[in-house]
């Protein structure tokens, strides 16, 4: 590759791009990529789910704009750059029966539609490698889930000339890959670490409820980017109406955490060029062409 290589990472809400495949993308800042997160909601329906923040009227009454901010802190903080596909939080439905959607939010707008936003993405930034949500959303809202409808439509789309010619000239990605940074042999990992190590497990419920799920998805990735788990945390820690810092997502002591498990986790989802796996890079297949 004589071209500077490009990283496009997908996500529904500001915060994802922290908790998924954050130390993943600051590895490869760190080695010159290129990487645009691509944000598709505001976040505008999300909860304030930190406790230390709920009950604060201007962040309820600006939630937006808060979120925005908090972005751009973790964008500084990771070292990439980010742009908004411009849609409308969905939330996350909850009762018995579900609540309809809001009018006019991400998840109901038309995939071919909404492709279109990600389609000119794509072909403005011309990244080499995507990454997304398998089809279940990594978990089922309904924000995730349409994300990963728009990343594969957008990936199919983008190299074609004749399909969004309004969004610019054509430009394939040559691999897309599905986050899967939360699965079991990683918490089963960490878990076990914990309990020998005489220390606490905030694991053991996960673990418990993997019982009773299908089949589990395939690993066919694992990226080293141990070294940047500190910089993956500051920029989750930037979510502060997200994320509580002295909550579950930091109890697993770092020197644990690099010594037991120290990748982040991707599923291949499609390659148009030859890989054999499993892979330690994501541009396995790209660097060598």
């Amino acid at each position: 590759m004589t071209d500077q290589l490009r990283l496009m990472a997908v996500h529904a809400h500001p915060d994802d791009e922290s908790s998924k495949g954050a130390a993943t993308m600051a590895k490869y800042v760190s080695e010159g990529v290129d990487v645009l997160v691509a944000t598709c909601t505001g976040g505008e329906r999300g909860s304030i789910l930190n406790p230390k923040l709920q009950g604060d009227s201007y962040i309820e009454e600006h939630i937006h704009e808060v979120r925005k901010k908090e972005m751009d802190e973790a964008r500084e903080i990771l070292g990439v750059k980010q742009a908004w596909l411009g849609f409308v939080d969905s939330g996350l439905p909850e009762g018995d029966p579900l609540p309809p959607l809001p009018e006019g939010c991400f998840a109901l707008q038309h995939v071919d539609v909404a492709a279109g936003a990600l389609v000119r993405l794509i072909r403005e930034f011309k990244p080499h490698v995507m990454t997304t949500y398998d089809e279940n959303g990594g978990y089922p809202h309904p924000d995730h889930i349409m994300t990963h409808k728009i990343s594969m439509a957008a990936f199919e789309a983008a190299g074609d000339p004749d399909k969004y010619p309004e969004a610019g000239p054509a430009w394939q990605p040559q691999k897309i890959y599905y986050n899967q940074g939360f699965n079991r042999p990683r918490t089963q990992a960490l878990h076990e670490a914990l309990l020998e190590r005489g220390l606490d497990s905030p694991y053991g419920e996960w673990l418990e409820r993997w019982k009773s799920m299908g089949r589990e998805r395939e690993i066919t990735t694992y990226v080293p980017c141990g070294d940047f788990f500190e910089i993956r945390d500051k920029a989750l820690i930037a979510h502060a109406t997200q994320i509580d810092p002295d909550g579950g997502w930091f109890r697993v002591p770092m020197d644990v955490q690099r010594e037991v498990w120290p990748t982040e986790e991707y599923e291949l989802a499609k390659s148009l060029v030859e890989t054999s796996l499993p892979e330690g890079d994501l541009f396995a297949g790209i660097r060598e062409n």
